[in-house]
Parts: C-alpha cells; sequence; structure tokens
C-alpha cells in the first residue's frame, strides 16, 4: 500500500500547533493539513479536569492564567474565538487572585503574613540589608533590575522596549546576555535578600541563573509592573480544543495518538515515521514542540541534526502541580483578626514556604469567587527547579512512561480517597463535555498526598491532618515536555535564535514554533508569539533565501 501523502503535517497538538493549523486552514482551505499528536488529548501543557463532587470548580493541571494587561497575543485570540463560537461554549475569563496580604508565608519555621514583610519587618528571620528590609520578594528583584539597568521599571515602557533596553545593556562591561541571572543579582543584593527572595517568591526556577538578558523582561511582566492574572471559567485547555474543533470543521484533520519516531527530508518532500508504523509523505512541516520533545526525534531526524546547536539554545526546567480536595475550605480558620476587630480569613490567592510544598493556591469557584463552604479544592503544590528533587522518591521516573506508549505515568500505588470510592471509577467529564481528559485519569501517589498533607499541616499551624477526599497530579518533567517551561541558556542571542529556529534551513520547508523559543518562555503567549513569526515565513518563503544554515554564528560567544 502506497504511503498516504499530505500537503502540510503539524506535530504537536498543544497551543502553537493547532493554532498554526487553524490559521493555515483559513489561508489554505483546499489542501490537506493534518495535526498530529502523540498523547490522547488536545492542549501540550494546558490540562484542565473537573474534581469529583465539586461541579463548580476547574482544575489546571498545567497552565492557568494569562497577564491580561501586556499579553496582547492570547487575549486577541480568545476574542477572535469568542466571535466564531457559539454562546454555549464562550470562552470566559475571571480575576486570578494570587498574593493577598492575610495568607500565610511559613518561612524558616516562623508564622507569616504576607502583609508582614512590610508592615513588620522585624518578624521576617532574613538578616536584610537596609534597603532591602521591609520590602516584599518582587520589590527587591525589581529595585535590583533597576540598578542593573536604570529606567527599565518605568510602567510606561512597552514590552519591547524593555527587551531593547537589556539587548543594548552591558553590566561591568559584559553584555547582559552573557550574564547569568543569579550571578548578577547577587552582585547588586545581599546572599539573604535573594534567598527571601527565592523563598517567600513561591518558585526556584526564575532566579536560578539563566539568561539575564531574557530574565529581567521577562520577570518585570510576571511580577513587578503591576500584572493583572487572569483565570478560565471551564479551563485553559477550553482554547487549544475550541482551536482544534473550529480547525476540524473547516475541512483540518487532527490524529491523537501518533508518536513521531524521525523524518527524513529528500527530493522535495517528508517522509515521516510515527511509532506506530505509519509512515506519512508531507509537503510541508511544522514542528509544534517543545525542546525535551525535539531532542527525542533528533536521532532519528538528520535534519534536526543539523540545527542541533539551535535546539540545544533553551534548558527544560521541571515543574509539577498536585490538586487535593476536601468537605469544605478548611483554610479559611488560618485567617487573623485584624485592628478592628473582625476576622480576615484565608480564602483566596496563594500561601508561600521554604518547605517543599513552595506554594498553596485555595481554588477559586469557576467565576473566580472563593469558595466559603461545602466542597472545595486546593492546588496544594505548585513545585518548579531543583525543588523538585525532593518528590523523586514518591513519584514514577519520567522517562518511563513514554517509552512505553503512555501519555503519562500509571500510578502503582495511588491514592484512592472517599470522593474516589464514591466515582467507583467513573470518569469524570468537564463542564460542556468540552474537555477530553478526566480527573481520575491523573491519579497522584499515594506516598506524596500523604507526604503534602503533613506539610500542609505544618504550614498552616494546624493540630490536625485535614482529610483529603480526592487527588490529581501531573509531572511536567515527564517525556515528552522535560519541563514545565523553557528558558534560554546564558550566552545565547535569544532574538536571533529565536527568528531562525522558526525556518532553520533555508530551502527546506521545516518549521518549528513553540514556548520553549520565545520571548515568553512558560506562557501560551510565548507559543502564539513563535507561531506567528513561523506563519510570517511559512506564507512568504521567498525571504528565507536571505537566511543562513550556518548555526554556529548563533552559539553562545
Amino acid at each position: 500500500m502506497a504511503n498516504e501523502q499530505i500537503d502540510i503535517a503539524i506535530v504537536g497538538g498543544g497551543v502553537s500547533g493547532v493554532y498554526s493549523a487553524w490559521k493555515l486552514k483559513k489561508q489554505f482551505p483546499d489542501q490537506k493539513i493534518v495535526v498530529f499528536e502523540g498523547s490522547d488529548h488536545i492542549g501540550g501543557r494546558l490540562l484542565s479536569v473537573k474534581p469529583p463532587e465539586i461541579p463548580n470548580m476547574t482544575a489546571e493541571l498545567g497552565g492557568m492564567r494569562i497577564l491580561e494587561n501586556n499579553q496582547k497575543l492570547i487575549v486577541g485570540l480568545i476574542d477572535a474565538l469568542n466571535a466564531e463560537l457559539p454562546p454555549a461554549e464562550q470562552i470566559i475569563r475571571y480575576d486570578f487572585p494570587v498574593d493577598e496580604p492575610q495568607n500565610l508565608a511559613y518561612l524558616r519555621g516562623e508564622y507569616l503574613r504576607l502583609v508582614d514583610f512590610v508592615t513588620r519587618p522585624d518578624k521576617v528571620p532574613y538578616n536584610m540589608s537596609f534597603l532591602e528590609k521591609g520590602n516584599g520578594p518582587g520589590t527587591i528583584i525589581v529595585n535590583a533590575i533597576e540598578q542593573i539597568v536604570p529606567g527599565i521599571t518605568n510602567p510606561d515602557l512597552t514590552e519591547e522596549q524593555r527587551r531593547e533596553m537589556t539587548r543594548e545593556t552591558s553590566f561591568d562591561g559584559i553584555p547582559l546576555y552573557q550574564w547569568g541571572f543569579w550571578n548578577l543579582l547577587y552582585r547588586v543584593i545581599s546572599s539573604e535578600g535573594y534567598q527571601f527572595s527565592m523563598d517567600a517568591g513561591g518558585y526556584d526556577s526564575t532566579l536560578v541563573n539563566w539568561n539575564a538578558c531574557d530574565a529581567i523582561p521577562w520577570y518585570l511582566s510576571d511580577f513587578g509592573i503591576s500584572p493583572q492574572y487572569q483565570g478560565f471559567t471551564n479551563g485553559f485547555q477550553q482554547v487549544p480544543i475550541a482551536l482544534a474543533e473550529l480547525f476540524e470543521k473547516d475541512g483540518g484533520e487532527v490524529r491523537l495518538e501518533h508518536r513521531l519516531h524521525g523524518f527524513d527530508y529528500a527530493n522535495g518532500a517528508f517522509t515521516l515515521n510515527f511509532a506506530n508504523g505509519q509512515t506519512i509523505i508531507a509537503g510541508k512541516l511544522i514542528l509544534a514542540m517543545p525542546r525535551r520533545a525535539l531532542d527525542l526525534v533528533l536521532p532519528n531526524s538528520p535534519q534536526l541534526q543539523l540545527i542541533r546547536p539551535l535546539i540545544n539554545s533553551v534548558t527544560p526546567r521541571p515543574l509539577f502541580k498536585l490538586f487535593t480536595t476536601y468537605a469544605n475550605p478548611w483554610w479559611r480558620i488560618a485567617g487573623y483578626t485584624g485592628p478592628d476587630g473582625q476576622f480576615v480569613p484565608v480564602q483566596s490567592g496563594r500561601s508561600v514556604t521554604d518547605l517543599p510544598l513552595r506554594q498553596t493556591y485555595y481554588w477559586p469557584n469557576s467565576d473566580g469567587t472563593p469558595a466559603v463552604n461545602g466542597r472545595a479544592m486546593l492546588l496544594a503544590s505548585y513545585d518548579d527547579g531543583n525543588n523538585t528533587g525532593f518528590w523523586d522518591g514518591l513519584r514514577p521516573q519520567r522517562a518511563e512512561a513514554w517509552k512505553t506508549g503512555r501519555s503519562h505515568a500509571r500510578i502503582v500505588d495511588p491514592f484512592i480517597g472517599d470522593d474516589d470510592k464514591k466515582t467507583n471509577g467513573k470518569a469524570v467529564t468537564a463542564a460542556q463535555g468540552q474537555l477530553n481528559q478526566t480527573w481520575d485519569e491523573y491519579q497522584a501517589p499515594r506516598r506524596m498526598v500523604d507526604e503534602v498533607a503533613r506539610q500542609l499541616q505544618q504550614m498552616h499551624g494546624l493540630d490536625y491532618t485535614p482529610l483529603v477526599k480526592s487527588a490529581a497530579f501531573r509531572d511536567w518533567g515527564e517525556d515528552p515536555y522535560g519541563g514545565g517551561w523553557n528558558s534560554w541558556n546564558i550566552g545565547v542571542k535569544s532574538w536571533e535564535v529565536r527568528d531562525q529556529i522558526t525556518n532553520p534551513i533555508a530551502g527546506t520547508p521545516l518549521y518549528i514554533c513553540g514556548e520553549a523559543y520565545s520571548d515568553a518562555q512558560g506562557w501560551v503567549e510565548g507559543a502564539l508569539q513563535t507561531a506567528e513569526i513561523m506563519l510570517g515565513k511559512f506564507l512568504t518563503p521567498s525571504t528565507n533565501a536571505k537566511q543562513t544554515s550556518n548555526v554556529s554564528q548563533l552559539q553562545p560567544s
């Protein structure tokens, strides 16, 4: 039987893949365009599931929010999708709470409120300098950034203007792209100020040694210049699912569980070899994949071997999420009585700790309001970077599932709570049938849930351990993702790599897009940015002849 032939193959069913497919199908309605996704669902690192017994909440096992005030591509995309979607399927957003003043900071064995960083600095157990004391972790880093790049924290600057400033700035005579962010911060703040910012900031990977030229504007967007977060009523995964459905409605095709093994290019066509033994011939190829996924395909793909230096210009960062559900929002009692004698409950946003738990979010209802009674849910642990190593003995190995053909690890000893027994193994579907994954597909390891529950008790100063009703877990360090996000390596001129990798080999219709090689790493905005750059080259291939295939020019100097 002759191999199937198609016009455009897109490998990867995350946002960048289905967005590119949706756009290209409108441009080329008569061409055969197919999206091949290696896993069993559309969305990539967007994964929204409904917990049992809590119909008015949606857990985000992957990406959970956008920055409404400066992420124009995703905001514009949602507006465009809502113009096409029927009223019942509209993508609805709510204001996503983060740091509420009454929330907890359990650091170095001391119980603090987030407001104490400013109002009661003597309680903060870090020996910081006079200039650092009395500031929160974000303010300390923003002040340090202003010393490194004077004027960059001006709120009137655009995102692109900040990036231009970092590209043109040197520190101690060395361009910022040759500095590590951690190295640079240590030149302008104390070691205690840095450690406090790391511990109280909640993330491990944001302040480590990655390319300072990219880290500085990235940090200011997320933590520095009045961020306005928004979440999704029916889950963020609704966005890529809507894109895929509209693409199929226009005549496109999506094939799940099609894992690319490798490919070659000869005689003006790509030969794609899939793990199921199928071979596809395609005229053009788009790889909408993160760094680790490209690494897995590279040994059997000669064209990727030619651009290995470009692929290696970023580093995947481990990240996992663990959600737990309860009979009631027990965390409200961890509030405090204010000066006016009124009790202020802990009810929304997050609390932080230097325990391996790191961040806990008091999950909102689907309209963004806090849970005040009845069943409730926590993003019990949102953990990243090297800190995830604590959990290594309590979770499956990260490479095993993909090797055996599974999308994610099967838990040998899963946590089984009271609500799991009620569902009797039946899948819990999402509102409106929008999401094609279910909570019970992402069982959490029992020992991991037990340890998280113990740390939640300690973090909240309780004399009992709240009873977990059910739990769901996703480790994005697993193959083929390799991490929850990717960061630019020190010494890389990211703005050059970003543009070249979208069409890396002159005269070859091979294209790459995704969050990994963008200015907004870790965000859907980055996936859309590189998709737009790639589509510009796809639609005007004559400009590609001007490119050089000498990728060594873009290596760290």
